[in-house]
């Protein structure tokens, strides 16, 4: 049995190092975001009931541990939250292996000619998997604190270099500087260059799992009354929560990932958010990404959020929180449902506008949708 080791996050050699070390022992690691406040970090480390927290600036404390994690157990690694409370997921070697070389083979990557760059969070899978992707296929990497342009340019002169990126970042960089974006976070209706990959996956499973619509080999999704099942050998083992371990597959391996979508008859993945997004409206069903992509089309419109709101008349309204490109410049609600009348359905347009400074999400770029009340116009 291994034990868990919490180590401080941060973005530099010093973590791939440390990750090293603990695999090296037989133990998994329970990477801590340096950028939580302590009190998060404190919830975080009871919830994981690590046996010992190794500090980027050289220290280690020791902690009673809670409970030790199985042979071949790798990470334990928080989900994002962006619908709720994060929950601790326990990632296993094979499964990030599986998920290493299926991700590999499909994009081509030559660990003797590329590299990786790793730039987002390690805390969470986007980043994490990349410095897992590094040390399994033996692939070069480098890692930046801060991707300035600057920054990424130095690096992407030096060799083909592969990324996982969000929207947000990708927005601030030039992708013709790689050889290939790995795009997660959430949707993304945005025209990408061929060298951007959308991926669709979670932290249950080991990350991407279905590129551009595509599942990866050794990848199933299904579609189960309208909810995406997955099943494939980069799945989690369990939850890691303070009653013992639960593990959340059926019987026959299917991970229900409480994603709204469908399969196409060639297997093609379509992904329209998450089950409990979903708006009812005079009796219909509205999934927010599909609109909030066609309102994006406006001009003035720089983000979007799309959620519900009950309504007396329609039991609830579809409402639209926009940040505008310039303060004090944004569409009004008619033109705003004018932009979109060619793509939604009438049910699908937005009955209420608020206009807004900021859209918050999480660190791997997601939108996060709860607490969206607000008096709307």
């Amino acid at each position: 049995m291994g034990r868990v080791i919490a180590v401080e996050a941060v973005l530099d050699r010093w973590f791939v190092d440390a990750v090293g070390a603990v695999w090296e022992r037989g133990d998994a690691v329970f990477p801590i975001d340096p950028r939580l406040p302590d009190h998060a970090v404190r919830a975080l480390l009871d919830l994981a009931g690590p046996a010992e927290v190794w500090w980027a600036e050289g220290s280690t404390v020791a902690r009673a541990e809670r409970r030790p994690v199985d042979d071949g157990d790798a990470v334990v690694v928080a989900t994002s939250g962006s619908t709720g409370e994060p929950k601790l997921a326990v990632l296993t070697h094979d499964g990030l292996r599986a998920a290493a070389d299926a991700s590999s083979r499909r994009l081509g990557v030559d660990p003797s000619a590329d590299q990786w760059l790793a730039c987002l969070p390690l805390a969470h899978i986007g980043g994490f998997g990349v410095v897992a992707r590094a040390l399994i296929t033996g692939t070069p990497l480098v890692m930046l604190a801060r991707a300035t342009p600057e920054a990424v340019r130095s690096v992407t002169d030096a060799a083909p270099t592969w990324v996982s990126l969000v929207a947000t970042m990708l927005d601030r960089l030039d992708p013709s500087w790689f050889a290939g974006v790995l795009l997660g976070g959430g949707a993304d209706h945005r025209d990408r260059p061929a060298n951007v990959v959308r991926t669709y996956g979670m932290t249950e499973t080991s990350g991407g799992v279905v590129y551009d619509g595509t599942p990866l080999d050794g990848v199933e999704v299904r579609s189960v009354e309208g909810e995406l099942q997955v099943r494939g050998p980069m799945l989690l083992r369990a939850y890691r929560g303070p009653d013992g371990d639960v593990d959340p597959r059926s019987v026959d391996g299917w991970l229900a990932t409480g994603d709204a979508g469908d399969v196409a008859h060639d297997g093609t993945v379509r992904v329209l958010g998450r089950l409990d997004d979903a708006i009812v409206t005079g009796g219909e069903k509205v999934w927010p990404e599909p609109v909030e992509a066609a309102l994006r089309r406006h001009p003035l419109v720089a983000d979007v959020l799309v959620h519900g709101e009950a309504d007396p008349t329609w039991g609830h309204r579809v409402v639209a929180r926009v940040v505008p490109h310039s303060a004090g410049d944004a569409p009004s609600l008619d033109a705003l449902r004018d932009s979109a009348r060619d793509v939604l359905a009438p049910w699908a347009l937005p009955r209420s506008l608020v206009v807004v400074e900021t859209i918050d999400r999480t660190p791997s770029g997601k939108v996060v949708r709860r607490d969206t009340a607000t008096d709307p116009t």
